[in-house]
């Protein structure tokens, strides 16, 4: 009996700690390591070593102890939806793809990132389009892949 339940409260810590979401965590870091508080001042940034977090088992860069702070303040408010995954892809297509971190909008307070290479720029294409439309698609594709 002692075996089964301490089998059982170890599967039930893993559970509990498990990552919800697949982050894009391409170069080791959401955003590839660029500072996501920076998104929201219009002033994009690459993270340093010296500034790092994790936060639902994914890590992040920042440019500044106060923009980690800031992070750290309302860690819902500055994790890119999707994952950190293109926004466009994911709602077009139902797929992860990866993204520019450079390529990215702030829409309704939220943070969306977006593939840009190869002469095909997602966000020209998402913003050409109806971006609250996109959203919602995405959103609704998220809810199946976001675990996967």
């Amino acid at each position: 009996m002692r075996k089964i339940t301490l089998i059982l409260l170890v599967f039930i810590g893993f559970s509990i700690n498990a990552q919800a979401i697949d982050y894009n965590t391409t170069k080791g870091f959401v955003a590839e390591g660029y500072d996501v508080v920076s998104y929201f001042n219009n002033n994009v940034k690459e993270g340093g070593n010296k500034y790092v977090a994790a936060h639902d088992g994914a890590k992040y860069k920042f440019s500044s102890q106060k923009n980690l702070d800031t992070f750290k303040a309302n860690t819902r408010k500055y994790v890119p939806q999707y994952g950190g995954y293109c926004a466009y892809a994911l709602a077009v297509k139902a797929k992860k793809v990866s993204i520019d971190p450079e390529t990215f909008e702030i829409r309704d307070g939220k943070l969306y990132l977006f593939y840009n290479s190869w002469g095909s720029n997602a966000l020209k294409l998402w913003l050409k389009e109806s971006p609250n439309a996109l959203v919602l698609k995405a959103d609704e594709n998220w809810k199946t892949l976001k675990g996967k």
